[in-house]
């Protein structure tokens, strides 16, 4: 979200968030029965029919925008999402729930499809008025980087801290978070940190394999993992019992739950599997930003 829009930092807030302080008590609690992110990880998977997104894709491509492949649609209806529901955009860090400042996509990235080439990840700040044009410029540019052999943040921080023995390392991993706990984590380790972020996006797909069910990391805040796999076909019976083939994109979502409850959570894939449905309204911004509670 623009610094403009966002409202004063009170006590308690965090560089990259604010603090929820309304919440009721029962979305309170779970922080302190569920206390590491694992614990509170919930495990989903579905299936999309990807006729009307390669349509989409294929418009887009003879248009100018070379390139353009389902994981931009995906991270582009996950910021659509975050602009109409707020909580899908929320994090938990020291037992608090926050509201996260714009739009952070943690993505993991090799520089070639070698098995020796060097892997980094790439953190893509975006807006919640971004259009599809958006996402794909902003993402491609930080994968270019990669590709181009440019230190990324997350390496120069990673590199600092390999440098150190392992019991100093280990002390200094403990540090970190506690200072993130008390949301006092140095600005530039958050910047460059690919376990503080709105979401993960992988797509298998692109080296032929089947979505899988990623963990949450306990370190950072990241509450959500979303992983894609390969197309498939499959021939289906109609209701005039003709037989048609359709093709099918697999994914996995693997969601803290304590950022919302099942309800909200199911109106989130429900708008999801919407966008997915119509990926034009991804070219223009929302209608409305809608701001999560206090």
């Amino acid at each position: 979200m623009p610094e403009a829009n966002r409202v004063k930092k009170r006590r308690g807030d965090r560089t990259d968030g604010r603090w929820l302080r309304t919440l009721d008590s029962y979305h309170v609690m779970p922080s302190y029965i569920m206390v590491k992110r694992n614990d509170a990880s919930n495990y989903f998977s579905d299936s999309i029919e990807v006729t009307d997104i390669d349509r989409y894709l294929r418009k887009k491509r003879a248009d100018g925008m070379a390139g353009l492949g389902i994981l931009h649609v995906v991270a582009a209806a996950y910021v659509r999402m975050a602009a109409k529901y707020p909580g899908v955009n929320r994090f938990v860090s020291g037992q608090r729930v926050f509201a996260r400042h714009g739009v952070e996509l943690v993505m993991t990235v090799k520089s070639d499809l070698k098995i020796e080439a060097p892997e980094t990840s790439i953190k893509v700040r975006l807006e919640l008025t971004d259009t599809i044009g958006e996402v794909f410029e902003k993402v491609n540019a930080q994968i270019e980087r990669v590709k181009n052999k440019d230190k990324t943040s997350t390496d120069a921080v990673a590199g600092s801290l390999v440098k150190f023995p392992r019991l100093f390392l280990k002390f200094a991993m403990f540090m970190l978070n506690l200072l993130d706990y008390f949301g006092k984590m140095p600005k530039a380790v958050l910047e460059a940190s690919p376990f503080h972020g709105s979401v993960i996006i992988t797509d298998l797909g692109s080296i032929g394999l089947p979505p899988i069910y990623h963990h949450l990391y306990n370190f950072g805040n990241l509450p959500l993992f979303i992983s894609l796999g390969t197309k498939r076909r499959e021939v289906e019976a109609q209701k005039d019992g003709a037989v048609a083939e359709r093709k099918y994109l697999d994914y996995t979502l693997v969601a803290d739950e304590r950022i919302a409850d099942g309800f909200y959570f199911s109106q989130v894939y429900r708008y999801f599997k919407a966008i997915l449905k119509t990926p034009e309204v991804l070219d223009s911004p929302p209608d409305e930003v809608i701001r999560d509670i206090d």
